[in-house]
Formats: C-alpha cells, sequence, structure tokens
C-alpha cells in the first residue's frame, strides 16, 4: 500500500517549508489572494510528542478528510483557515498568525489526565477535580486543559493564569478562545452521539489574521481527538472494565506495553506490517465511524507524484482566479 512518509516539494511562489510531526507544510506569503498555506498530511504517526519510524497507509487522507468534514461542520461556531482540499491528503488555506497554546478540551477523564489523577493529582492546569472518580467517567462539566504549543519535544500543561500573566495570550482573547473551544467541543459531541459515539477529549488550535480569530489545523481527527462508544459505556464504567476506544489511544498503549512513553534512553519497539495494517484499518474505521462517510482509498501509485500534481494545479488555478 502507498505510505507518504515526506515530501520536499519547490514550487514557483514557495516562501517558507516546515516538517511538523504529521504534516508538511508549504507557505506562499506573496500568492495574489493573501498569504497562503498548503498543509500535507503525511502518513507519518507520532506518540508522545515522538514520530514512530514507519509510516501508516492512509492515515493521512483519514486525517485531512476528516478535519475538512468537521471543519464544515462548525463553519458557523467560527471562521477557519480551510479554503479547499485539492486532494485527499491535502488542504489549502489561510495563513493565520498562530497563538502559542493548545486548547485541550475534557469531558471525561481519560488518558494523560486519568493517569495523573491515578497517581494522586487532584489539579490539572490549574483546574482542581474532585475526590472519587473512575477512569472513563465524565466529569462534571467540560474543562480546558491547555498545553504550550512545541515545535519540537513535549507539549507541556499551563494554566490559564500563566497563560494570560506570562503574556502568551491576553485575557480578552484567552476568554474567546474558551469560549469557542467549548461551543466546538459541545457541537463535536453532538456530531459523536448521533453517530453513536462520545466525543472525550480532544484540542484546537487557533490562529489570527488581524482582529479575527480562526479555527486552524485538524478538528476532531483520530490524532487529535478520544472517542469511545456510546453502546456499552456505562456497563463498562460499572465494571471498572476499559473502554471500547475508537482514537489512536490503542497506539500510545501498545508503546506503553512495550517499555516505550518518549523518555530518554527508551527504544521504540519495532512495528511489524501486521500491526502497521492493523493501525491502517483502524483509522479507515475510526473516519467512516464518525463521519458516516464510506473511506474512498487513494488506491495505487506514486503517492508523492500525485500530491506534488495536484498542490501544482491548484496554486495554477488560485493565481488565474485571483
Amino acid at each position: 500500500m502507498p505510505a507518504i512518509q515526506e515530501t520536499h516539494f519547490n514550487f514557483p511562489g514557495q516562501t517558507g517549508y516546515y516538517k511538523g510531526k504529521v504534516r508538511d507544510v508549504y507557505s506562499f506569503a506573496n500568492h495574489p489572494g493573501g498569504p497562503l498555506l498548503v498543509m500535507i498530511a503525511s502518513d507519518r504517526i507520532s506518540a508522545f510528542d515522538v514520530v514512530l519510524p514507519r509510516p501508516i497507509p492512509y492515515k493521512g487522507q483519514v486525517l485531512n478528510q476528516t478535519a475538512a468534514h468537521f471543519l464544515a461542520a462548525t463553519a458557523d461556531i467560527v471562521p477557519n483557515w480551510l479554503i479547499d482540499v485539492p486532494d485527499p491528503n491535502v488542504s489549502a488555506g489561510r495563513a493565520c498568525e498562530p497563538y502559542p497554546v493548545e486548547m485541550v478540551v475534557r469531558g471525561y477523564l481519560a488518558g494523560h489526565a486519568w493517569r495523573t489523577y491515578r497517581d494522586g493529582g487532584r489539579e490539572l492546569c490549574g483546574v482542581t477535580l474532585p475526590d472519587g472518580l473512575r477512569e472513563s467517567e465524565q466529569l462534571p462539566q467540560p474543562i480546558i486543559t491547555p498545553t504550550t504549543k512545541a515545535h519540537e519535544g513535549h507539549d507541556e500543561d499551563i494554566s490559564r493564569e500563566a497563560i494570560i500573566d506570562g503574556g502568551l495570550v491576553s485575557e480578552a482573547e484567552y476568554v474567546q478562545l474558551e469560549q469557542y473551544a467549548l461551543a466546538l467541543f459541545a457541537r463535536g459531541s453532538q456530531m459523536a452521539r448521533e453517530r453513536g459515539l462520545i466525543l472525550v477529549d480532544t484540542k484546537y488550535e487557533f490562529g489570527r489574521i488581524g482582529d479575527t480569530i480562526y479555527l486552524i489545523d485538524e478538528v476532531h481527527t483520530p490524532d487529535s481527538s478520544r472517542y469511545y462508544y456510546v453502546d456499552g459505556y456505562a456497563e463498562r464504567l460499572a465494571s471498572g472494565e476499559a473502554q471500547k476506544q475508537l482514537s489512536k489511544e490503542f497506539v500510545r498503549e501498545w508503546l506503553i506495553a512495550n517499555n516505550f512513553q518518549g523518555k530518554d534512553g527508551q527504544t521504540i519497539p519495532p512495528m511489524s506490517d501486521e500491526w502497521i495494517d492493523q493501525i491502517s484499518a483502524r483509522y479507515i474505521e475510526l473516519y467512516e465511524t464518525v463521519t458516516g462517510q464510506a473511506f474512498n482509498s487513494t488506491g495505487g501509485g506514486d503517492a508523492n507524484a500525485r500530491v506534488e500534481a495536484a498542490i501544482q494545479a491548484y496554486l495554477d488555478k488560485s493565481v488565474r482566479t485571483n
């Protein structure tokens, strides 16, 4: 199966290139329609802020098309960066000035929050959690546990007060980011319920152009979100059984079971072909379950060549129409 490990294209008018954990980002600061970003969702997979050595076929397509689905479904809440999807792995949109924090919204006690709570922590990013909660239990109300945005290495938990006092985001803007994040989480939760799922937690990233705040990056994807199945949730919670998840958490759990959490001195365990295929199938399952749409794979052939041609065609067209 084809997979996009990385890209190193050079387009006419290109003014920048940035390789993130998962996305390759091409910038066009002088584009006639305004500063433009073209993001390629590669098939790289990261966990514990480390990029794993082998790509996952179709993962990038799942991320890109899931994000496009939810950006369209939430555009009435907050404007977003997306302009077009020239290829299943590619999104093109407005180049925004990103805020240096990620807004993590949690409706249930899971993942990092649960591990902190299990180990005795009762405060997360300045938010106090009550005693007596169980893993996967719904919180009294959704909470925001922001993190700093790291270009490399680990994102770090940070409190609302530290963000404002440190001048990372003004208080007025941060209040608006909180309102947007909670409204997006409510919409995402509603859409998940309609698909028989529970949106457990997710993260949102925002940027601005002038005085306008935009939702940027991905939304409600398996890389940025955790889902449980509604069916059987209450029974599993009552019995203390692990919840059936639709998220990337199963990859993290596999790494933990193989003694890897991204810490110094730890070695990434080898990923067999069978395990790669399982991860790919889980991503496709998530796309179809979350969006309610059939997954149409891009098929074989040279994926990098396909993507490069699609981007060039989009750039040519956008220059003609601006």
